[in-house]
């Protein structure tokens, strides 16, 4: 019964907060990042490209910079990404006007193929996924740019416009200058923030 008791307390941190990985523990090493005015051509899962451009000390879309964009790292592992991933493609498809979102496989090694079945088929995930190497590239380059310290945790979302970091809610400790979403976030809660963000 102990046991049991302990497993069900773990699988209950591990769905609402997040899957831990182990790029940044607030460590002094310095990751490669991208710089100003750099180009990166992301290909989705599913074959369309789209060229991510390093600008205003974040990332734009070329060709489509008024976009918001909306950044989602994740692993296809992961139960709280399974489970949030349908309602990012509602907030996609009610956006589509405004709103670019980007799923960034993170923290593992798998085939395209095998992100489309076991994860944007199965969880109904339709959004442009990006599985690329250089996923890892763009992660360190959020972190460094929005200060994050410690251990990433999956999902991990950041909003940006016009290349600038949004602050958003902090749905844990109401932080009025946070910069990302951590764990699994109600759609509503983001609706509220891309709202805000395309009145000003």
């Amino acid at each position: 019964m102990k046991k049991l008791l302990t497993l069900i307390s773990f699988f209950l941190i591990v769905f609402f907060m997040g899957c831990s990985g182990d790029i940044s523990k607030g460590s002094a090493i310095v990751k490669e990042t991208y710089k100003e005015g750099e180009k990166i051509e992301l290909k989705s899962v599913a074959g369309s490209k789209i060229t991510f451009l390093r600008k205003n000390g974040g990332f734009v879309i070329e060709d489509d910079e008024a976009k918001i964009v909306l950044i989602d790292i994740f692993g296809t592992f992961c139960a709280p990404c399974q489970e949030e991933a349908p309602s990012l493609m509602d907030l996609q498809l009610q956006n589509s006007d405004d709103v670019f979102l980007i799923g960034l496989n993170f923290l593992e090694e798998v085939s395209d193929e095998y992100v489309v079945e076991n994860f944007a088929s199965k969880y109904n995930a339709y959004y442009f996924i990006s599985n690329a190497p250089q996923n890892k590239k763009i992660v360190e380059t959020i972190l460094q740019d929005i200060q994050y310290k410690s251990a990433l945790q999956v999902p991990f979302k950041v909003l940006l416009k016009e290349g600038k970091y949004q602050k958003v809610t902090d749905i844990y400790t109401s932080n009025p200058e946070n910069q990302f979403y951590i764990g699994k976030v109600g759609l509503h809660i983001i609706q509220q923030d891309i709202d805000a963000i395309k009145s000003k």
